[in-house]
């Protein structure tokens, strides 16, 4: 093998530095070629079985389809990140494509979200059908009336909002609605049990606080993982299907972890990754 010279080596171990600099502390949690470091979970069926190929890569596209389904039948699927996160931004350019699949509930179309401090999906019951988790809604428009996208719904958990404990299943953020199959980018800023925004464009569009399992809207779970009361510290980040097809063009990560116990340099990272 011919050895390259000294400034073509330079060249390139700037170029990687400068890479490595640009990506530092960015995690791709999707790496646009496969499903790696992700595992499925299908109400109605096992753990890791990715029921009709619900979720597949396509063209460097995460995408949720039902094209293997003859009836959606309340299927409801998730995909999780295989590690847990604590403090952190998470990251997604998104977009709802197509029809919704035969069966599915009409509250569900064009609907979708990322699962936020999430169960471990491997106590996840067969028949469960969502995680017990803070769920960043997602909605499309349907060109006829005000969806607001990056809301946020609580199955088997509460939050705080306004200094009040919060026990309605969903509440609205203040977005404008995003209709037809456009990209559209929304960030999750969560600081553990304390705080979590919802940003879409640069704006923060809902706030809340002290999330903790509680309340209602989710079945068929195990007992022993629902203890009321306790904080969400941390938790595994999952994708939804539930009945409108969605593909998935970013999904990556700001680890905030490191700064989690200093506020003065947590604050900075948090200004200067916002404005990337």
């Amino acid at each position: 093998m011919k050895l390259k010279s000294a400034p073509t080596l330079l060249l390139l171990l700037a170029l990687f530095s400068f890479n490595v600099q640009a990506q530092k502390g960015w995690i791709n949690l999707f790496n646009g070629k496969d499903l790696k470091d992700w595992n499925v979970k299908i109400s109605k069926h096992d753990y890791k079985d990715n029921y009709a190929n619900t979720f597949r890569v396509e063209n460097g596209v995460m995408k949720v389809n039902y094209d293997g389904y003859n009836e959606f039948d309340k299927q409801y699927g998730h995909i999780f990140y295989n590690k847990p996160f604590s403090y952190y931004l998470l990251k997604l350019t998104y977009r709802f494509v197509g029809e919704q699949a035969k069966g599915g509930e009409g509250w569900a179309t064009r609907n979708s979200g990322a699962m936020l401090h999430g169960q471990d999906p491997s106590t996840m019951l067969k028949d469960q059908d969502f995680p017990i988790s803070v769920e960043a809604q997602i909605l499309g428009g349907d060109g006829e009336h005000v969806r607001h996208t990056s809301n946020v719904c609580t199955p088997g958990t509460l939050i705080n909002y306004k200094g009040a404990l919060f026990t309605t299943h969903c509440l609205d953020s203040q977005s404008k609605t995003y209709a037809g199959d456009q990209w559209v980018t929304a960030e999750f800023l969560v600081l553990g049990d304390s705080v979590i925004k919802h940003i879409i464009a640069g704006e923060v569009v809902l706030e809340y606080t002290k999330p903790q399992i509680g309340g209602g809207s989710v079945t068929n779970y195990d007992p022993k993982v629902k203890v009321d009361g306790t904080p969400l510290k941390s938790g595994y980040i999952s994708l939804q299907s539930e009945s409108h097809p969605i593909e998935f063009k970013t999904v990556k990560l700001f680890d905030l972890a490191p700064y989690a116990k200093d506020e003065t340099k947590l604050n900075k990272v948090i200004d200067k990754i916002l404005k990337e």
